[in-house]
């Protein structure tokens, strides 16, 4: 069973953004990066069908050097194969599906693997549009996931709920918190990814169809205001919801 997983490398959810002096993009200077959380699940999910079905798993990622971190990660995690397309430019959702996609035809793997959202964008876009530009049928926001005989089983949660659906291999999945509980790199995991070669590729992109015109983090919160600490204040209370906060 051939397997795929697109993953990315993201600023940690802790870090302090803060815009860069373009105005158009972050300021990386302090900021810590790491392996997209959600894309974890998905690396977890395509090894646990490796080790029950056999076969192999590659890892593929959009991006500079600083992206071979979280591919060697994921080789240490248990991924036999990692491919870098190596790009230094700010791309909309469009061209990095469109970039993912042509190399995963190539790759023609039985199942495609994606995080639900990548937490610097938080668009979830790119793998239902590279399932479409594949032709392939995609289930999203996956939290139990089976396979048998080439037909799988998912569970996807929805508002209110969750829904279960059925489709049939070549599949791409998008990957929700709950689908696994990613396992840690063993110590000979992460000594093995340091030998292990990450394949380059120059990607043909398109021209992007979004641009980022402007960026700026929320205004300030204004501070709070105390009107009173009994029944009394109510009557101002009310004014103030009506006239200044414009609420009632």
């Amino acid at each position: 069973m051939k397997l795929a997983v697109c993953i990315n490398h993201v600023p940690d959810t802790a870090a302090k953004i803060t815009v860069a002096p373009d105005g158009k993009t972050l300021d990386k200077t302090g900021v810590t990066y790491i392996l997209n959380p959600y894309d974890e699940y998905a690396i977890e999910e395509c090894l646990r069908l490796k080790e029950k079905n056999t076969g192999e798993v590659i890892a593929i990622s959009l991006g500079g050097d600083a992206h071979k971190e979280s591919l060697r990660k994921a080789l240490a995690m248990g991924v036999d194969k990692a491919i870098l397309l190596k790009n230094e430019s700010v791309l909309d959702s469009f061209a990095v599906a469109r970039a993912l996609a042509d190399e995963l035809k190539e790759i023609s793997a039985d199942a495609i693997f994606f995080g639900k959202q990548s937490v610097d964008s938080d668009d979830a876009a790119v793998g239902t549009m590279v399932a479409e530009m594949l032709g392939l049928p995609s289930v999203s926001v996956v939290v139990k996931l089976e396979v048998v005989n080439g037909v799988v089983t998912a569970e996807r949660e929805i508002e209110g709920g969750k829904e279960k659906v059925q489709t049939t291999l070549p599949a791409v999945f998008t990957a929700q918190k709950g689908l696994n509980e990613p396992r840690y790199p063993s110590l000979k995991g992460i000594m093995s990814a340091k030998s292990k070669p990450i394949a380059e590729k120059v990607p043909v992109l398109p021209q992007v169809k979004v641009e980022i015109v402007t960026m700026r983090k929320p205004a300030s919160k204004n501070a709070g205001k105390i009107v009173g600490t009994d029944i009394s204040a109510v009557p101002e209370l009310v004014r103030l919801l009506h006239e200044e906060a414009k609420v009632i």
